[in-house]
């Protein structure tokens, strides 16, 4: 079983090449795409940049899952029954708290492993690898910081906001930390997509990685 994984450097929309992946993907099954969202003030009224894109191409059914007023077993359910799964942007530490470190993440992680695409948007991509890499910029302590991820894929790095919050730095810190492993700055409005925990495309505003201590651009 193929597996599918969307990591977006950034907040929605998807990209529309990516999106056109995702729903072809999430077609194959007739059961709703599960947005897990943390509520914070105003969150309802970005719920539209995420789900437009998709509903242009013909997506029907989406059902939005806040946390942490779901109730976890509600959650698991939605989840299980789920052709795709969105997670949101926002405070990463957040969405560890209550995706990571909760029985939501080992659904998440069945469902990924099982062929359900996932897609990850900022701090929703941060928490999908195996380490969860946070940023100085993206924590009230403004220093660098790491918990335990999702475990989607392992031996993946990855920076998100990467141009925009001029974080070379943090990366190469990561890697200093974790060994030269795969490596990703994703910028916003951009997407890497994963095929079987390996880069298969990219799309947008451009993807960095440092090799050999050298930053590079992959796109």
């Amino acid at each position: 079983m193929n597996k599918h994984l969307f990591l977006f450097g950034g907040g929605p929309p998807f990209t529309k090449k990516m999106a056109k992946k995702f729903v072809q993907e999430t077609s194959k099954k007739n059961s709703p795409i599960s947005f897990l969202v943390v509520e914070r003030v105003g969150w309802k009224q970005y719920i539209p940049n995420y789900t437009s894109s998709l509903k242009e191409l013909g997506v029907e059914d989406i059902q939005i899952l806040p946390l942490p007023s779901t109730p976890t077993n509600k959650v698991i359910k939605c989840l299980n029954d789920s052709s795709g799964i969105i997670i949101g942007g926002g405070d990463t530490n957040v969405y560890a708290d209550y995706i990571v470190d909760t029985p939501i993440s080992k659904v998440i992680k069945e469902k990924y492993e099982d062929g359900t695409p996932v897609a990850g948007f900022s701090a929703g991509a941060l928490i999908s690898p195996e380490h969860c890499i946070i940023s100085a910029k993206d924590n009230v302590h403004k220093e660098f910081q790491q918990r335990s991820g999702i475990g989607l894929v392992s031996n993946v790095l990855l920076a998100v906001h990467f141009t925009e919050w001029n974080d070379q730095n943090h990366l190469r810190e990561a890697v200093n930390r974790y060994g030269e492993q795969t490596n990703y700055g994703i910028n916003e409005d951009t997407c890497v997509y994963l095929l079987n925990g390996e880069l298969h495309d990219t799309e947008g505003n451009g993807v960095y990685s440092i090799e050999k201590g050298i930053l590079k651009r992959n796109h």
